[in-house]
């Protein structure tokens, strides 16, 4: 319980050092179904392995960490760039980009470019909190 706690009080920092208008409803015109699908898949990736829950929130942990939350986190390699998935730091450390890749698929698909990835991860976290808090 405490260590479920600590997690929201962090999720909660990140948010509070945000710069901008947050809104909880910020989708409802342009994706109405964007959170309920976000939800749902992170539901689905912690019941399948709980240990997912805090995986997710340390991938959006890395993608913040350095320059901001930005998306980075999820970028590959290609010939002339060197991604952050195998960068030194994260490489064999981080997990969860194939949750994050299957609801980000999902999402296009209800409404393509309209969230984006970097969006995806910070409600990912945010959601994996809860749903953590919720089934342990």
């Amino acid at each position: 319980m405490a260590v479920n706690n600590f997690l929201l009080l962090i999720l909660i920092a990140i948010l509070e050092a945000a710069d901008g208008n947050l809104s909880t409803n910020y989708y409802s015109s342009t994706c109405p179904k964007a959170l309920s699908i976000v939800r749902e898949g992170v539901r689905k990736a912690i019941k399948n392995e709980t240990i997912m829950g805090a995986s997710l929130l340390r991938l959006h942990f890395h993608d913040c960490f350095v320059n901001g939350c930005d998306g980075l986190i999820l970028l590959d390699d290609s010939a002339n760039f060197v991604g952050e998935k195998t960068a030194v730091r994260n490489n064999n450390s981080i997990r969860g980009y194939n949750v994050i890749d299957e609801i980000k698929a999902q999402v296009e698909k209800a409404c393509p470019e309209v969230v984006s990835c970097a969006e995806v991860v910070a409600i990912t976290a945010r959601d994996s909190v809860v749903s953590v808090s919720i089934y342990t």
